[in-house]
C-alpha cells in the first residue's frame, strides 16, 4: 500500500508540474529552453565518447610501436566480441544503422526512440572503435542525440509534430558537439532527416546545435578537428579539374553505398551470431593487419593527407618498402580506398558499432590525394592538399546524398572557408553523379525499398504518417458463402453498408465480396430466397491491400483499380477490414493540416 501511495504521489507531482508548465510558459518559449538542455546533453554525450575511444585507442595502440603489428590480427575481434555480447545480453536490442534508426522512428514510430539508445550507442560504439573498429563515432552519436531529444520531449509531453523536431534537435546537436560545425548540424537535419525547414524549426536547431558545438569548445579547445593551413588560393582554372575529382567522387560514392548494401546483405544470410562474428572478425583483423590505416576511424591518416605526407600511413605496414614510389603510393592508397568499405561492412556485420561518417570523410580524402596525384603524374600542376581537402566533401555529399551539409561541414572541421568554391563544386558535382544512379543515400535506400522514408514530397511525407490502423473500417457485416438469399437480405436490412465481405467461415479467409447493386434486383423476390447463395452471388474483390503495406502504395492500387472501397487482409490472407478512399482522403486532409503548422 505503501509504494502505491507513492506513486500515486509522484503521478501527482508530475501531472501538475506539466500543467504548471503548460499555463504558465509558452510552447515557443519552452522549446528554446529544451533546445539548449538538448544542446547540452549531445554535447556531453559526443565528449564522453570521443573521450573514451582516445582512452581505449591510448591503451591498445602502444603495445607495438614499430614494426609489423601483430596485435592488429587480435584487437579488433577483441573490440568487436565484447561489444556483441554487451548489445546481445545487455543491451538485447539492434542498435546498429543509427542514422537509418532515426529515419524510421521519424517516419513509422511518430518519432519515438527507445530510451536505451541515449546510452547504448556510445558504449557499444566506444569499444568497437577503440579497439580498432574501421568505422565512425558519428552516427552512434546521432542517435543517442535524437534518442536525447525524443525521450525528453515524451517526458513533457509534447505532440508527435515537436517530438520531430526535438529529435531533429538531438541529432544536430550531436553533429555540431562531435564535429564543432554547428551549421553542418542544422544542415544534416535538414537534408539527412529532411525535417521541413520553417521558422518554427529553424530556430530550436539553430539554438541547440549552437549551444552543443559552443560546450564542446569549452570541453576539449578552440582547435578545428584537422590542421589544414598549407592550402594553395583558389584559382579559377583549376575548375574542369575540381569537376574531374567531383565526377570520381560521385562514382567511389556509388561504389561504397552498392558495395555497402551488397555486404550487408551477405552478412544477413549468416544467421548464427556467431558465424557473423567469425567471418566479420578475420576480414576486419587480416585487413587491418595488411593496411594499418584502416584501424578505427582515420582520423590520423586524414590528418596526414592534409599536409601532403602520405608516407606516415606505410608505418607497421607491409608495404613500406614501396612508401617512396609515387606509384607504390597511388596503388597502396586505391587499395584501401577499395577495401575500406569491406573493413566498415565486416565491423558492423560482426556485431559492431559504428557509422558511416568518418569512413566517407576517410575515403574522400584518400580519393581526392589519388585524383590530384594522378593529375600530376600527367603533367597537370594541382595542388594536392587542395583536393585530399575537397575530397572529403565529395565522398560525404555522394554517399549522404547532402551537398550542402558537406560542403559547411568539411568547412567547419578545417577552418578552409578561402576554398569554399572547391568545396562546393565537388559536392554538387558528386552528388548530381551519385544520383543519377542511386535515387537515396545509404542511410535512406533501406526505407525507401520498404516504402516507409518520409520525404521532402509534402504528399509523400503526409502519406508516410499516414498508417493503417487509422483509416481500416471494421464496422462491416461478415457473411459466409454458405448463407442464403434469405439470410443475407436479414443481415442487409440491419447493415448501416453496402458491402458485405465474404469469409471463410473457420479459417477467417476473404473469399469474395457481395456489393448491394449486386443483389439489389432479387433480394425482394422471397421466393428466391432458398434457391441462391451467397456463393453464388459474390464477386472477387478488385484488389486485396495487404496490412503491412505502406499507404503510398494503397494509393497507387485504389488508383490502378478504379476501386473506391477495398478489403484489407493478413498475410494469411485472414479478413480484418474494409479501406475507404474517402476515409483516406478525410485522414489525409487532418495529417497534412498537423504536418504543416507552422
Amino acid at each position: 500500500m505503501a509504494i502505491e501511495a507513492t506513486k500515486t504521489n509522484t503521478s501527482n507531482w508530475y501531472t501538475r508540474l506539466i500543467d504548471w508548465r503548460e499555463t504558465h510558459i509558452k510552447e515557443n518559449h519552452f522549446l528554446v529552453v529544451l533546445s539548449i538542455v538538448i544542446g547540452c546533453l549531445t554535447a556531453l554525450a559526443a565528449w564522453a565518447l570521443k573521450s573514451i575511444v582516445h582512452v581505449i585507442q591510448h591503451l591498445v595502440t602502444n603495445i607495438s610501436d614499430s614494426g609489423l603489428n601483430y596485435w592488429y590480427l587480435i584487437l579488433p575481434a577483441v573490440g568487436i566480441t565484447i561489444a556483441s555480447l554487451f548489445v546481445r545480453y545487455i543491451v538485447r536490442d539492434d542498435i546498429g544503422h543509427g542514422v537509418t534508426k532515426i529515419l524510421a522512428a521519424i517516419s513509422q514510430h511518430k518519432s519515438i526512440i527507445k530510451p536505451h539508445n541515449m546510452w547504448s550507442s556510445v558504449v557499444a560504439s566506444a569499444i568497437t572503435i577503440g579497439f580498432g573498429g574501421s568505422v565512425g563515432a558519428e552516427a552512434p552519436i546521432v542517435l543517442t542525440g535524437s534518442a536525447i531529444g525524443s525521450n525528453l520531449g515524451r517526458i513533457c509531453r509534447l505532440d508527435q509534430k515537436t517530438l520531430m523536431l526535438l529529435v531533429g534537435c538531438g541529432a544536430a546537436g550531436a553533429i555540431g558537439g562531435i564535429f564543432k560545425a554547428p551549421i553542418a548540424g542544422v544542415a544534416f537535419t535538414l537534408e539527412v532527416l529532411m525535417i521541413d525547414l520553417t521558422m518554427t524549426s529553424l530556430l530550436p536547431l539553430l539554438i541547440t546545435s549552437v549551444t552543443a558545438t559552443s560546450l564542446s569548445y569549452l570541453l576539449t579547445g578552440n582547435e578545428a578537428l584537422f590542421h589544414f593551413d598549407g592550402y594553395a588560393p583558389f584559382a579559377v582554372d583549376r575548375i574542369p579539374f575540381i569537376i574531374v575529382l567531383g565526377i570520381v567522387c560521385g562514382m567511389v560514392s556509388l561504389y561504397f553505398t552498392r558495395c555497402t548494401i551488397k555486404l550487408e546483405g551477405m552478412f544477413k544470410k549468416l544467421r548464427k551470431p556467431i558465424w557473423k562474428l567469425v567471418v566479420g572478425s578475420v576480414i576486419l583483423s587480416v585487413l587491418i593487419f595488411f593496411f594499418p590505416p584502416l584501424y578505427g576511424e582515420g582520423y590520423e591518416a586524414i590528418e596526414a593527407l592534409l599536409s601532403n605526407n602520405p608516407n606516415t600511413l606505410f608505418e607497421q605496414s607491409i608495404f613500406a618498402p614501396i612508401q617512396n614510389n609515387i606509384w607504390g603510393i597511388v596503388l597502396y592508397l586505391s587499395l584501401i580506398v577499395l577495401f575500406k568499405v569491406f573493413a566498415t561492412t565486416a565491423t558492423n556485420g560482426a556485431g559492431g558499432t559504428g557509422g558511416i561518417f568518418a569512413p566517407s570523410l576517410f575515403v574522400g580524402c584518400l580519393t581526392g590525394f589519388i585524383v590530384a596525384e594522378g593529375l600530376n603524374i600527367v603533367g597537370i600542376d594541382i595542388p594536392i592538399s587542395n583536393f585530399a581537402f575537397a575530397g572529403m566533401a565529395g565522398l560525404m555529399s555522394g554517399v549522404l546524398h547532402a551537398p550542402l551539409m558537406s560542403t559547411f561541414l568539411i568547412a567547419e572541421l578545417t577552418g578552409g572557408y578561402d576554398l569554399f568554391i572547391t568545396l562546393i563544386i565537388t559536392s554538387v558535382v558528386s552528388y548530381l553523379t551519385i544520383v543519377t544512379f542511386e535515387p537515396h543515400s545509404l542511410y535512406a535506400m533501406r526505407l525507401a525499398q520498404k516504402g516507409e522514408l518520409l520525404t521532402h514530397h509534402k504528399d509523400r511525407s503526409v502519406l508516410t504518417l499516414m498508417k493503417m490502423e487509422s483509416v481500416i473500417e471494421t464496422d462491416l457485416d461478415v457473411v459466409y458463402p454458405e448463407m442464403t438469399l434469405g439470410e443475407l437480405v436479414k443481415v442487409i436490412s440491419l447493415s448501416k453498408r453496402n458491402i458485405f465481405p465474404v469469409v471463410n467461415k473457420t479459417t477467417g479467409v476473404l473469399i469474395g465480396i457481395v456489393p448491394l447493386d449486386e443483389v439489389r434486383n432479387i433480394m425482394f423476390q422471397p421466393r428466391l430466397y432458398n434457391r441462391f447463395t451467397v456463393e453464388r452471388l459474390m464477386l472477387s474483390a478488385p484488389a486485396k491491400i495487404n496490412s503491412n503495406l505502406p499507404m503510398e502504395k494503397v494509393m497507387d492500387i485504389f488508383e490502378s483499380t478504379g476501386a473506391w472501397n477495398l478489403p484489407v487482409v493478413d498475410d494469411d490472407g485472414r479478413y480484418l477490414g474494409f479501406v475507404s478512399k474517402s476515409k483516406i482522403f478525410n485522414t489525409y486532409r487532418k495529417v497534412l493540416v498537423h504536418f504543416s503548422e507552422e
